[in-house]
């Protein structure tokens, strides 16, 4: 049964209806900010938006997106680009208020993960990838290291990571006590749920034990769930999916289940939406057939270009109440997307479920900061 299906059948839904409302409802719950509460983005390096004009208003982090470690000596590459860009980056925010923390974050989505593999492997790579980070960190004034290996392939992979997460943690304590400057702070990217299961080679699972220990945060990236891999529409981001584990409440329960407490986690939030070509335009509900991306996109739209299209395509907007996501579709274009509605609502999951804070991906996205504004009123200063 469909997802289209289920919103138009309230009695089947009544038991999934009222647990989601109770535990989305902060009227219902006993909880308070978590101290140190992080409201955070990431900021892709050379976005049209200037760091400068960022409203910190709504953040308390800014992630720099990305730099990448050289595949063959693990140091960090600092290249041409990164020396244009990081500057910009740290210049434009230094001097804001609310003032903000920054990060520099490694890796990323179109990153090297064999590269990543290799230098996790032996203590001496470990030892060089660690030492460079923090040089690069500290000659040009970031306030802690990210890590976004996407992703660990195997067992050995995930058990090196939790070895790496232990010296980096160790050196970057020891370079704050011989430099007398605050320790920078230490994270890390991960996969939506505790264990990868439905991409590379079979189950494997986070070093729980090493990211509760030496991490400051941990960010499940609670996205990316559905998109044109797929020959059928989804969302990309549902905070419950009734027929599937492909959820945020799946992924951040079993982070919990595994031993990472909530306040170690930073939830991940996307200001992008999916965008699929419908195989027949009068079939547009959630899992309808699709035939790859949507004409004139790769499959993603950002936030600002989804309400310019819906506007000027008189597309029709549903709001899944189960999923708590919307989608829109004209013609053959069908996009799983969050809008404001939906994004509040998950903030005060994250905060019903007492979580370090949220993070978006990406900065540049938004539509005059309306979701970021709603995002950040939802969790509360």
């Amino acid at each position: 049964m469909s997802l289209q299906t289920l919103i138009f059948t309230p009695l089947l839904l009544l038991f999934i209806t009222i647990h989601s409302h109770a535990l989305l409802d902060p009227s219902n719950q006993k909880f308070a900010p978590c101290k140190g509460s992080v409201r955070a983005a990431y900021w892709p390096s050379g976005d049209d938006l200037s760091p400068s004009s960022i409203d910190t208003n709504y953040y308390t982090h800014i992630y720099y997106a990305f730099i990448q470690q050289d595949p063959q000596f693990f140091h960090l590459s600092v290249t041409e680009s990164e020396k244009k860009w990081i500057p910009q980056f740290i210049n434009g925010l230094r001097h804001r208020y609310p003032p903000v923390k920054t990060l520099l974050s490694i890796g990323g989505g179109g990153s090297n993960s064999t590269a990543f593999s290799l230098m996790a492997s032996t203590q001496h790579n470990r030892q060089v990838f660690i030492n460079s980070t923090i040089h690069v960190a500290r000659q040009f004034g970031f306030d802690g290291l990210d890590l976004d290996w996407e992703f660990p392939e195997n067992e050995v992979d995930m058990s090196n990571l939790g070895i790496l997460f232990r010296e980096w943690h160790q050196a970057i304590t020891l370079e704050a006590q011989a430099c007398r400057k605050p320790r920078l702070l230490l994270t890390a990217a991960v996969y939506y749920a505790s264990t990868i299961k439905l991409i590379g080679n079979g189950p494997r699972t986070y070093p729980v034990q090493a990211i509760r220990d030496y991490l400051d945060w941990a960010s499940p990236m609670c996205f990316d769930y559905h998109g044109t891999w797929d020959n059928f529409t989804g969302f990309n981001a549902a905070l419950y999916d009734p027929n599937s584990n492909i959820s945020t409440r799946y992924g951040i329960g079993s982070w919990i289940g595994a031993g990472v407490p909530g306040h170690k986690l930073v939830m991940g939030l996307p200001l992008y939406g999916r965008a699929w070509a419908l195989q027949d335009p009068n079939v547009h509900g959630v899992g309808a057939e699709a035939v790859g991306e949507a004409t004139d996109t790769d499959g993603t739209m950002d936030y600002d270009e989804i309400l310019v299209f819906n506007k000027e395509n008189g597309a029709t907007v549903v709001y899944d109440d189960v999923a708590v996501a919307f989608y829109s579709y004209a013609g053959t274009t069908w996009i799983g997307y969050d809008d404001g509605a939906s994004i509040k609502r998950k903030v005060q999951f994250a905060r019903a479920w007492s979580l370090k804070g949220y993070f978006f991906w990406a900065l540049g996205k938004d539509k005059d900061w309306s979701i970021s504004r709603q995002a950040s009123n939802a969790w509360g200063h």
